[in-house]
């Protein structure tokens, strides 16, 4: 008996939105069939997959989609709902049209697709003029509005939910095509392949956050093969690399346009190489194999500029020292109540802030949750929030900050590989660039092969290693030294990574090494490079200095007159 509730792991809302004979493995075409001549018009050109939810034309050769479902994921978040009504969404007339066919897409694809016309406000000309309307369908719904003027400006509708253009028409498929843009859409679309949709604002060199994807990374879990098929400059690049760590590289394939910019600039050629770029796409290179095609860019990129600059957090005095890449691990260590976790906040704050990464926190260290999240907040905030502040402007600004761009894994039992596993899940569905594990010795490698200290920690680091390089993440981690020596005069001495259980593994295996290390006396924390891997990201041995302010709990560049040195750091009070 047919599943009518759902199906693909969706909630169908029209089982039979063509009006089939439901059951029957074969029939009419919902495409075509209607225009053949009268003698062919009820012949069984189609096969039906009810289970599915696909039918095949055998006829005309396409694919269509037998049910219409209900939407899948989403978010918790308010969004603003465009409206929808006849005067403002009109079908699309003959001066539309004709630019339409001007760059080979038919009436029925726009109709297909559920684009419009009407006039609207346009900021970009300071004036209401009349626009096409890409309409963003999830099920009934809209969700989002594209416009675009005949000037080629382009906007979406402000405070609406940003999801992919026609993503239900990947439903039922075990594959699917990302472009870059909905004209893009439509010249795939025209050449017989309806699972195919867009990113809803293009690429953009140094933002791509793709919160759309967290919104609809369920359409994604049966997929075997993605198709990304975006534009070869340097934000189309970047994009690429960004859905391809998101989405895994086991599944995406890509395309080579060679001479053409985009898909709907091969259409206006020919739709026929249009149709053989998308079948001939090829997979993502393959883990741990590189050819000289593959690193050829960077090599060129490497002749004409040199070393790339790492990526920094926002501090003058550290940023002098010390910098890094993502795919690679950072330790960090210092004497117990040295502020090593506070500092580490600070770090991934300027990350989040600088260079829009998201984090992804394994921290024991700073149970409980809403403690460490408070410590977030101040240093955000820029000050410590009162009862008062709940729930006003600023409040529910900081607070969406830190929903959307903090991620705490809570497990019962953290263990390395679960730890792993759930920043894998953030990679894919929240697009985590930085993972937290503080401390290393609390979140414990199960499925070690040996008991032998040293083993067992080069063991570990190899597994996060290739966690860094598989997702392309920064890994910090947090690691005590195992003991406390004093100098001759009694004061405390410096740890370096080999007082680490697990001695000159930690050093060796490590990109990179910081030590925190406070000074009682003159109320300062000292922030060293104890190794960086390579020269261009800081200098080994390099020193900076903080002083820590009690409201916001931020670190200071030292020195700062405004502070005041009498106030207890953090580790003092209790």
């Amino acid at each position: 008996m047919l599943n009518t509730v759902e199906v693909n792991g969706f909630l169908v809302e029209n089982f039979n939105q063509y009006n089939l004979q439901v059951g029957k493995a074969e029939g009419v075409c919902p495409l075509c069939s209607h225009q053949r001549k009268a003698e062919n018009k009820n012949k069984k050109c189609a096969s039906y997959d009810w289970e599915r939810g696909l039918g095949t034309c055998h006829n005309c050769n396409k694919t269509f989609q037998l049910h219409t479902y209900q939407r899948k994921g989403g978010t918790d978040k308010e969004y603003v709902r465009p409206s929808y009504s006849p005067e403002t969404h009109k079908t699309v007339e003959s001066k539309a049209l004709e630019w339409f066919k001007s760059r080979g897409i038919s009436k029925k694809t726009v109709q297909d697709l559920h684009i419009s016309e009407g006039m609207e406000y346009m900021p970009q000309l300071s004036a209401e003029t009349n626009t096409i309307k890409f309409n963003y369908m999830i099920g009934d719904q809209l969700i989002n509005i594209k416009y675009r003027d005949g000037r080629k400006n382009f906007k979406l509708v402000k405070g609406a939910e940003k999801v992919f253009y026609n993503i239900d028409s990947i439903i039922g498929y075990n594959w699917c095509v990302i472009v870059e843009g909905e004209m893009d859409v439509c010249a795939i679309h025209e050449t017989g392949i309806p699972n195919v949709i867009s990113v809803p604002n293009g690429a953009t060199l140094n933002h791509n956050n793709l919160d759309y994807l967290d919104n609809c990374i369920d359409y994604f879990a049966d997929k075997q093969k993605i198709i990304i098929a975006v534009d070869n400059d340097a934000a189309g690049i970047a994009l690429k690399q960004e859905l391809i760590r998101r989405l895994g590289p086991e599944v995406c394939y890509t395309v080579d346009f060679g001479e053409y910019k985009d898909a709907n600039d091969v259409l206006l050629n020919d739709a026929k190489t249009l149709i053989k770029i998308i079948e001939t796409a090829q997979p993502v290179p393959l883990e741990n194999v590189t050819t000289f095609k593959d690193i050829e860019d960077d090599l060129q990129d490497f002749v004409k500029n040199g070393f790339k600059p790492g990526f920094q957090i926002g501090l003058n005095n550290f940023d002098n020292i010390f910098s890094t890449y993502t795919s690679q691990f950072i330790t960090v260590t210092g004497i117990p109540s040295s502020g090593k976790s506070d500092f580490v906040d600070q770090m991934v704050i300027g990350y989040n802030i600088g260079h829009n990464w998201k984090i992804g926190f394994a921290s024991p260290e700073n149970a409980p949750t809403y403690l460490h999240a408070h410590k977030i907040m101040r240093k955000i905030w820029g000050g410590m929030p009162s009862h008062e502040d709940i729930d006003n402007d600023k409040w529910k600004e900081v607070s969406n900050h830190i929903n959307d761009n903090y991620f705490f894994i809570d497990l019962e039992v953290p263990s390395l590989e679960a730890v792993l596993r759930k920043g894998a899940e953030l990679v894919k569905r929240k697009g985590i660039k930085c993972l937290v594990i503080d401390p290393f010795n609390k979140i414990r490698d199960a499925n070690a092969t040996s008991a032998d200290v040293n083993t067992y920690t080069l063991e570990y680091l190899t597994k996060i290693e290739q966690f860094a390089k598989r997702y392309d993440v920064l890994v910090i981690i947090v690691a005590h030294p195992t003991k406390m020596y004093k100098d001759s005069s009694g004061k405390i001495e410096e740890p370096t990574m080999y007082n680490i259980k697990g001695g000159g593994e930690w050093y060796d295996a490590s990109y990179h090494g910081l030590l925190v290390h406070r000074d009682y006396e003159n109320k300062t924390t000292k922030v060293k490079v104890l190794k960086v891997k390579f020269q261009n990201l800081g200098e080994n041995g390099a020193e900076c200095f903080f002083t820590w302010e009690p409201k916001s709990g931020s670190y200071i560049p030292h020195i700062n007159e405004d502070v005041d040195l009498n106030n207890p750091l953090p580790w003092e009070n209790g």
